[in-house]
């Protein structure tokens, strides 16, 4: 890992998005920021999609007598004043050296780092907005769980922000539930981050060597996708005035005592985990509705996480490992926290338990929400239909037309 003085610069950090699960994020970010001075600037930037609020009575910062609890004000003057997302974390302290910031433009401005952390229907509209805006050497990380799934392909949400905005995206995902994180109950995680080969600080080899010994690797702009193919994205290098995003690099920018990391080049395998799990969820609430007990539900969960193998290596057979599904947080983990008191879990019970179908159960518990895990198998059922798979994933394909 880089040392005290051995870089002339920082890595500077910004978080794209603030809700619950983007501002537990950006405290965990900003606290190791602060803790590694020789590898990142210490002010994290936090982009917060502006609103009017007043400071609500779960707060602890709630005052009837205050202005800030009677009339609105703008949520990022309310994050700075208090450190505390009212609207979205409230009682969870904020470091002070996170700062909210309502432009997305001005927010990654000179950022080596983005983590993006919002609703994936949004993706699209802010990488528009943030061309131009970026270092053409940015790299990213996404907490966004879930891939695009179509009836021709499987695409990782990662791979669409790096295509959109030429930088290259890992992940992030793993069971955390983020009102849990945030109030700094063990968790772990699983960071995918594959460091494209132009990043390598690897001498280049003295003497009568070969000529592929001899290359540049600050020339090179190719690398390879989650499915392994040459990637469409050209890539610039990061310069070697900062400190290498290696695996230690990201380990020590998300690593804290409560929030147990552990990093891997396995980008797609991490991306469908996090999707996958939602289907099988489904399923172990159907379950637990018809009351057919644990020992049922234990069945589902092994039969779901094979599925889960089975598609990664499908689909991606050339970049996923197995290990990644039944070793990870970001697999078995995640699966078991999902079929244990998800939201795709709960209200999958429920419509058994009311008779009703889980659309209707989403529309009366879910606030205007979607659940992931229905659209996810709607998906996942298109794709299978398309190529002639039903057969091959019994469990997607029921839990689908149930």
């Amino acid at each position: 890992m880089a040392t005290l003085g051995a870089y002339e610069q920082r890595h500077k950090v910004t978080v794209v998005g603030s809700g619950n699960w983007g501002s537990a994020i950006a405290k965990i970010v900003a606290e190791n920021t602060k803790e590694h001075p020789e590898l990142f600037r210490p002010d994290v930037e936090m982009w917060v999609y502006e609103e009017n609020v007043t400071v609500p009575k779960v707060s602890k910062r709630y005052d009837a007598s205050s202005e800030y609890s009677t009339k609105p004000h703008k949520l990022t003057d309310l994050i700075n004043l208090f450190h505390e997302n009212v609207k979205y974390l409230p009682n969870v302290p904020l470091p002070t050296n996170i700062h909210a910031n309502p432009s997305l433009q001005d927010s990654v401005k000179d950022s080596s780092i983005l983590i993006f952390n919002l609703p994936h229907q949004f993706i699209n509209k802010l990488c528009e907005d943030m061309k131009g805006f970026i270092l053409p050497y940015a790299r990213g990380i996404s907490c966004i769980k879930g891939v695009n799934v179509s009836s021709e392909d499987v695409s990782l949400f990662s791979e669409s922000i790096g295509e959109k905005l030429g930088i290259y995206c890992g992940a992030l995902s793993g069971a955390n539930i983020a009102n849990e994180v945030a109030l700094e109950k063990f968790s772990e995680t699983t960071i995918a981050y594959d460091p494209p080969p132009m990043d390598s600080r690897n001498p280049t080899p003295k003497g009568p060597t070969p000529k592929s010994s001899e290359l540049d690797l600050k020339q090179i702009t190719e690398h390879k996708d989650s499915k392994g193919r040459t990637s469409r994205v050209k890539l610039t290098a990061q310069p070697s005035e900062l400190p290498p995003l290696d695996h230690d690099v990201m380990k020590a920018l998300f690593h804290r005592h409560y929030f147990h990391v552990h990093v891997v080049s396995d980008v797609a395998g991490v991306s469908l985990g996090g999707a996958l799990k939602n289907i099988v969820a489904l399923t172990a609430g159907f379950v637990a509705g018809l009351q057919w007990g644990d020992n049922a539900k234990a069945a589902i969960m092994r039969v779901g996480l094979l599925e889960m193998v089975k598609f990664g290596k499908m689909f991606f057979k050339n970049t996923v490992h197995t290990a990644t599904f039944t070793e990870e947080s970001a697999g078995v983990a995640d699966l078991i926290t999902s079929c244990s008191g998800g939201r795709n879990y709960r209200c999958a019970k429920m419509s058994v338990e009311r008779r009703v179908g889980i659309d209707v159960v989403e529309q009366e518990e879910m606030n205007g929400q979607m659940l992931q895990g229905v659209s996810t198998a709607r998906d996942v059922n298109s794709l299978l239909k398309a190529r002639g798979l039903e057969k091959d994933f019994p469990l997607f394909t029921a839990t689908y037309r149930e």
